[in-house]
């Protein structure tokens, strides 16, 4: 397998300015006044913990790209990107942190405090401060962002019941319903087997994921898929794109939508198919001199997702490599046994064009801590494919494969090919099928992705450490390199409600 690798720079040395002090007992958090002794609170009573015999699991910081203004100042865009991925890797680093101090901090909270949050959030602090200024400097009036430097330490949820890997009570088991979760019956089919999960909120090499409650049997779930009503006037057509399925092996941790410049800037490893340029430093002009697999070489534009790994125990060549294992990224790349890239129609009109170089991330690699809002994860398996998963790992019955499906944004601001949060040049059709005033439609995206794993649960996607791999970060990355005939064509033909390719 070929892999772009780089090392990760490292970060000033951490000045510890320290705001908060955590009561760590018994696994649980509060949050007291910073000249409590530990183990009391304000009135110098001794604490009470709401989360006793709860294990602390990941670091819970805002997203910052929230708190950017709509319209960024072009000049300060580079500046900005290069701190929202050192952000990342700040993030990154505590987490790897409290990973070596797991147990010291659940019994000590000044660990926690001294060595892990206070660091990050100083450097948090600096890297917002800068951000503030690059914009400031360019005419524009960022608000509110310095309050977003401050991080806590959270159990994750369904995590602290998977104390006893070898407990046959019905507590431990999947619970298909439970809250955000995959409409299942929590019922165990017969046989059927356990999901890992070591108690210590993960499993497999990696350690921090995912868990039991991670999966569900995809029989247990009811069919909830929804499609918009087609009315007089939609686009019925479609156009697919035969890329392949990265059988060459090309992957690497950078994120160029995200993070353009900088190395390692995903903290996890995607498949890239289409464009073989694609990496931290691919100009638009890289991407259009590149390579493409796609059949078609009109569309030499970039699909990509994280991997997903089988979690058997055994070392994938990139285990001491940043997006692999140094990130906790371990197990067995799985090579896809099906992509299938369809553009689609609107349910309300005809579609207009794509600009060149439009670049569109669908669901949020950091779903897990930043909630649900712009997750939009679709897990399922082939011969259940109406029952559709957003925060669960499906459980495929005997010949059945697993399938990861991103809808893609389906409406442009007419103006845009990107954005400083990398999300309101484009949206979502509502659910009648029509774009928000001054959007247009265009051709959407559909990318299905089809994996043939071992039975039960055991497998997992790539994640940014403290995300947990879990199933609700699943995203999927496109930047359209179609020359200008293919993209007419392709119009035209969704326009027309015919079928091709």
């Amino acid at each position: 397998m070929g892999r772009k690798t780089r090392k990760r720079s490292k970060l000033a040395n951490r000045a510890i300015v320290s705001t908060l002090a955590l009561i760590l007992g018994g696994g649980g958090l509060v949050a007291v006044n910073v000249n409590a002794s530990a183990g009391e609170g304000r009135s110098g009573q001794k604490a009470q913990n709401p989360y006793a015999g709860r294990q602390v699991s990941t670091i819970d910081c805002p997203e910052v790209a929230d708190g950017l203004p709509r319209e960024m100042p072009p000049p300060a865009r580079a500046e900005v990107d290069r701190e929202m991925a050192a952000m990342d890797t700040q993030i990154a680093d505590a987490y790897q942190r409290f990973d070596e101090r797991r147990e010291q901090v659940q019994s000590d909270p000044a660990v926690a405090d001294e060595t892990i949050l206070d660091p990050l959030q100083d450097d948090r602090r600096k890297s917002i401060d800068r951000i503030v200024a690059a914009i400031e400097r360019n005419g524009a009036q960022p608000r509110g962002m310095q309050g977003m430097a401050a991080c806590t330490m959270r159990t994750a949820a369904g995590d602290d019941d998977e104390d006893d890997a070898d407990d046959d009570d019905d507590d431990n088991e999947v619970k298909g319903n439970r809250p955000g979760g995959g409409n299942g019956n929590g019922n165990r089919p017969p046989n059927r087997p356990r999901p890992p999960g070591n108690g210590q909120g993960g499993s497999g090499q990696s350690g921090n994921g995912p868990v039991r409650s991670d999966f569900v049997d995809i029989r247990s779930v009811r069919p909830n898929v929804q499609s918009a009503q087609q009315r007089r006037g939609s686009s019925r057509g479609t156009f697919s794109s035969n890329c392949g399925v990265n059988a060459a092996g090309l992957f690497n941790s950078d994120n160029v939508i995200v993070a353009p410049g900088v190395s390692n800037g995903a903290h996890h490893m995607h498949d890239y198919i289409g464009n073989q340029g694609n990496d931290a430093f691919a100009s638009d002009e890289d991407l259009a001199r590149a390579r493409t697999t796609c059949s078609n070489r009109g569309d030499r534009s970039s699909y990509y997702w994280p991997v997903l790994r089988v979690q058997n125990g055994r070392a994938e060549s990139d285990a001491n490599q940043d997006g692999g294992g140094r990130d906790k990224n371990v197990g067995e790349i799985q090579t896809p046994t099906q992509v299938t890239l369809s553009f689609r129609g609107s349910a309300v009109g005809k579609v207009t064009a794509m600009p060149r170089f439009l670049r569109i991330i669908t669901g949020d690699a950091k779903a897990f801590v930043n909630g649900p809002g712009n997750a939009n994860a679709s897990w399922s398996c082939t011969g259940f494919e109406d029952r559709q998963l957003k925060d669960k790992y499906p459980i495929c019955p005997s010949g059945s494969q697993v399938v990861r499906t991103f809808n893609f944004q389906s409406c442009w601001d007419g103006r845009n090919t990107d954005s400083a949060n990398h999300r309101t040049h484009v949206a979502f059709a509502d659910r009648n099928g029509r774009c928000g005033q001054g959007f247009k439609a265009i051709p959407q995206l559909v990318q299905r992705i089809v994996y043939k794993v071992p039975p039960g649960p055991g497998f997992a996607v790539d994640s940014f450490p403290e995300q947990l791999h879990k199933p609700v970060t699943d995203h999927g990355d496109f930047i359209n390199v179609f020359d200008r005939k293919l993209m007419d064509r392709m119009v035209g033909c969704i326009n027309r409600g015919e079928k091709c390719r």
